[in-house]
């Protein structure tokens, strides 16, 4: 571990009236977890100190500015803004709202100019961020718009993956947005993901029903066989292995996602429903389609229990380790189909 050069994570705080902060800190007091990975939080070092003290937890933190290179074995703070924050745990204010965006800013900021790795992104308040400068209903289409490349939001766990065809959209819209371009993008996001981040050579994806039942032959509704199905066997005839849809209320109960590498799931509550009934609390959310690797806890800014001291970091560190292992895959998918041959000699010791 000495010789290798550890991976840059980039951590956003989220809203500090939340319990972003505190899982951070939780999650990086532990001195044995810096050898993996060199940390750096954007924030406030009195905001970070503050917290810490109340929590009663030691933390090797030290600050230092973007434009030097983080010292290893330290959590490194790079202060974000200068003025006093005065912490009102469990109430989402409007100071609150632009802290947590300013530490995104920053840090997206960052993993634009290589000066991180990757991003974790702690928990905001969709409502109190909105400003003139975010207008987006989540880090999902914030991220869309600053980074390369298609999002798709990935709900990822060990035994369980489900990407969405649409995420923050109200009830009444998703219909307008099945069509069959989204369904075709939004599965070959999953499918190259699979691929490139996660190692899968030949993905099985299962998709999600649009009707209950599938339409029930087209009693409860039309969509899934004039809409869903042919794009499916489109999709299907060029060498991919799709299946459905299936309808959602018993497919998760049955243990039919087992059976596949990732799901693909109509819209947000059809898939974070079960995943988080499944995995909550050490869930990740990962945005794939992306040029860079960004994750996030699969929970809220939980308010109601901000500043008690009762919030688990176990989603939070899954999402660091999970982020650093995308990022190795992803290293090593671009090795392999860069020079397969070398790489091949390389491990064998041909020349």
């Amino acid at each position: 571990m000495k010789n290798e050069t550890l991976p840059i994570v980039g951590i956003s705080c989220g809203d500090p009236n939340g319990i972003g902060i505190e899982v951070i800190l939780k999650s990086l007091a532990d001195k044995r977890i810096l050898s993996f990975f060199t940390p750096i939080v954007f924030c406030n070092d009195k905001l970070i100190s503050s917290q810490k003290e109340q929590l009663n937890l030691e933390l090797n933190s030290i600050k230092i500015n973007i434009n030097k290179s983080p010292v290893k074995g330290k959590v490194n703070i790079i202060n974000v803004w200068e003025d006093d924050f005065t912490t009102t745990f469990g109430k989402p204010t409007k100071d609150s709202g632009t802290k947590s965006f300013l530490s995104l800013q920053a840090a997206v900021q960052a993993l634009k100019n290589n000066k991180i790795n990757l991003l974790v992104t702690a928990p905001i308040n969709k409502n109190n961020i909105q400003s003139e400068k975010f207008k987006f209903p989540g880090h999902t289409d914030y991220l869309a718009q600053e980074l390369d490349g298609d999002s798709l939001m990935f709900m990822i766990c060990d035994e369980l993956k489900i990407g969405l065809l649409t995420d923050h959209v109200a009830l009444k819209e998703i219909n307008r947005h099945v069509t069959k371009q989204r369904i075709e993008q939004k599965f070959s996001l999953i499918n190259e993901s699979l691929k490139k981040d996660f190692g899968f050579q030949k993905p099985k994806i299962a998709v999600l029903s649009i009707d209950p039942h599938a339409g029930d032959g087209g009693v409860i509704g039309k969509d899934d066989q004039d809409i869903l199905k042919p794009v499916l066997l489109e999709i299907a005839s060029k060498n991919n292995l799709v299946f459905g849809p299936f309808s959602s209320d018993s497919f998760f109960g049955s243990g039919q996602h087992k059976k596949y590498d990732a799901v693909l799931a109509i819209y947000h509550d059809q898939g974070l429903i079960p995943f988080k009934t499944l995995s909550f609390g050490s869930g990740v959310n990962y945005t794939a389609g992306l040029n860079k690797v960004r994750t996030s806890p699969d929970h809220g800014t939980g308010y109601d229990i901000a500043g008690k001291g009762l919030a688990d970091s176990t989603s939070f560190k899954n999402a660091i380790f999970s982020a650093i292992e995308i990022f190795k895959s992803r290293k090593l998918f671009e090795d392999l189909n860069k020079n397969p041959l070398n790489l091949s000699n390389s491990k064998t010791g041909n020349k």
